[in-house]
């Protein structure tokens, strides 16, 4: 076990001191600086005349980083992609060479990729495909794309893993493991930030990105939520080609979405096309509670078939995110306060989330809240930056002793990718207006009678389990009631006791009744077997009856 750990720890030094000397190779000596890890070591890779030689060769510090994080491997480039989405947080030169990374990394060998494909189907790609392209249409970080066609005639693209993927990958998650774990032990803000539980966040979410199966599915259910949408369209998966590091869909033809040039010479609707983005995203997250949450420009084209109506249509779907209803609810009670500008209730919300320690003052919390929150309203999205907002709320989530929310963190990062394609599209966009009235409508929904009766509906075999067991309950109620009578004496304090027990005995009976039958409505309207004014009658004798008992 010792031996293990040893091994390890000296795995992920080895690793460490790799990662510093491909930054000091490559220039970046600012970033060795910042880390303070194994800072003496530089002097001794400053030696190197190779590295030298390869410093001088170096161009801008924005293709030093884009190449750096390149050699650094997966993890480092899919950093490069999230950050590069924020052109208002980046100097311009290193935002332009980090946006290469989102489908311009270096491919592999297309012969490589053809030969994968046959090992996965077991027989050559030819037999399985009618045509296939060993030049790729587009190389990210974790895959490739290929076009082919099938046999049948469908355009289609093959999405290939690059080789030997899961160890990289696992190498540099072991190294995020033992950072986390340093920092959860030695740093002041270590337990509040929990970094071992947001590594074990990512470590699921990247290793999913693994099994091109699971993406398949998630290709699919994506597709049925938005069928008969005009705002997404989501590309046709060919199950019978789909393996766990092949998978088979669609061919689309696009325009991408950072192709501005293209977008505005066909005369799109540029506007409705970034108001469509906030739309979408809302949609997936409170309608459906399933969202692509790997939105950077790469993975985003516009169908312009007719260009006053522009549609989205969204590829790579490894990383998609669901929410807790329970955080669901919370965060958009706290969206709607924000455009409210009801901070109170956001600080209310906090405190019964859980998100801030039981002991915090609301007053103080809404006073902090509001110094963020009000300078940024009634103002186009040019002028408000999410990201500075996040970094704000940072320092108040400091100030509070506020927890960090692992289960969270891939839907700050998906909304930042949605601000960043929003500010890129039409910065005069008002998020604010085109998103409250999405989240007004869907608590509508959530707090209406339907979708009480659809919700019970759905948990009927469970509520007739538990009317089963209601008599039961009600009896040991009574006989514990009965029991707990005093015996019978007399004297004027004794009779008003015992009148006050009979009292107190009919208003739990009146509670007990009216519970019971807000449960009899509730199982009848579930069961949908005729007669309905029949279930909301008891539902209401019972709501009468329940509200007296409380009221007494």
């Amino acid at each position: 076990m010792n031996r293990t750990r040893t091994f390890v720890n000296v795995h992920v030094l080895v690793r460490l001191i790799e990662i510093q000397r491909v930054l000091l190779r490559h220039g970046l000596d600012d970033y060795v600086r910042a880390t303070h890890l194994y800072r003496p070591l530089r002097f001794l890779f400053f030696l190197s005349p190779g590295m030298w030689f390869e410093r001088r060769r170096q161009a801008s510090r924005g293709e030093r980083l884009r190449l750096a994080l390149q050699e650094l491997g997966p993890i480092f480039v899919k950093f490069g992609q999230a950050v590069s989405t924020r052109r208002d947080l980046l100097p311009t030169d290193i935002a332009d060479e980090l946006a290469k990374l989102q489908d311009r990394v270096p491919p592999f060998p297309g012969d490589v990729a053809r030969e994968l494909v046959g090992r996965a189907y077991g027989q050559p790609a030819e037999a399985v495909f009618q045509e296939f392209d060993t030049t790729p249409l587009a190389a990210a970080s974790i895959a490739q794309v290929h076009p082919a066609r099938l046999r049948s005639g469908e355009e289609v693209v093959v999405k290939v893993l690059r080789p030997d993927m899961r160890a990289i990958i696992e190498r540099d998650l072991e190294v995020l493991h033992a950072l986390a774990d340093l920092a959860q032990r030695y740093w002041a803000d270590g337990r509040r930030l929990r970094p071992r539980e947001i590594v074990d966040e990512y470590e699921k979410t990247i290793l999913d990105e693994l099994d091109l199966m699971r993406e398949a599915a998630n290709a699919s259910q994506l597709k049925r939520n938005f069928a008969g949408s005009d705002l997404l369209y989501v590309p046709e998966v060919y199950w019978d080609y789909c393996r766990n590091d092949v998978m088979v869909m669609e061919r689309i033809h696009g325009v991408p979405i950072s192709d501005m040039t293209r977008l505005k010479a066909a005369g799109t609707n540029i506007a409705q096309l970034a108001e469509n983005g906030v739309r979408i995203f809302f949609t997936q997250v409170f309608r459906h509670n399933f969202f692509h949450a790997d939105m950077h420009p790469g993975n985003i084209f516009v169908l312009i078939g007719n260009p006053q109506q522009p549609r989205y249509a969204a590829v790579d779907f490894g990383i998609v995110g669901t929410l807790d209803p329970r955080d669901q609810h919370y965060l958009a009670e706290n969206f709607l306060a924000v455009f409210d500008r009801d901070y109170r209730r956001v600080a209310t919300l906090h405190l019964e989330s859980g998100w801030v320690p039981a002991g915090t003052r609301v007053d103080e919390m809404e006073s902090a809240v509001r110094t963020v929150c009000e300078p940024i309203f009634d103002r186009p999205l040019k002028d408000i930056s999410f990201g500075r907002i996040l970094l704000r709320l940072f320092e108040i989530s400091r100030r509070f002793n506020m927890q960090i929310q692992p289960q969270l963190l891939l839907l700050q990062k998906t909304l930042l990718n949605v601000e960043g394609l929003g500010r890129d599209l039409y910065p005069d966009l008002d998020i604010w207006n085109t998103a409250s009235p999405i989240l007004r409508e869907w608590m509508r929904e959530r707090t209406s009678v339907t979708s009480l009766v659809r919700n019970l509906r759905a948990h009927a075999p469970q509520l007739m389990e538990a009317a089963r067991g209601l008599p039961v309950l009600l009896t040991q109620l009574a006989q514990r009631d009965h029991g707990a009578a005093p015996a019978a004496s007399s004297g004027p304090d004794l009779t008003e006791l015992r009148e006050e027990l009979r009292s107190a005995g009919r208003r739990r009976d009146a509670v007990t009744l009216g519970a019971a039958l807000l449960l009899a409505g509730m199982i009848w309207l579930a069961a949908g077997r005729g007669y309905p004014w029949l279930g909301w009658a008891l539902l209401a004798c019972g709501t009468v009856k329940l509200v007296y008992g409380v009221w007494r």
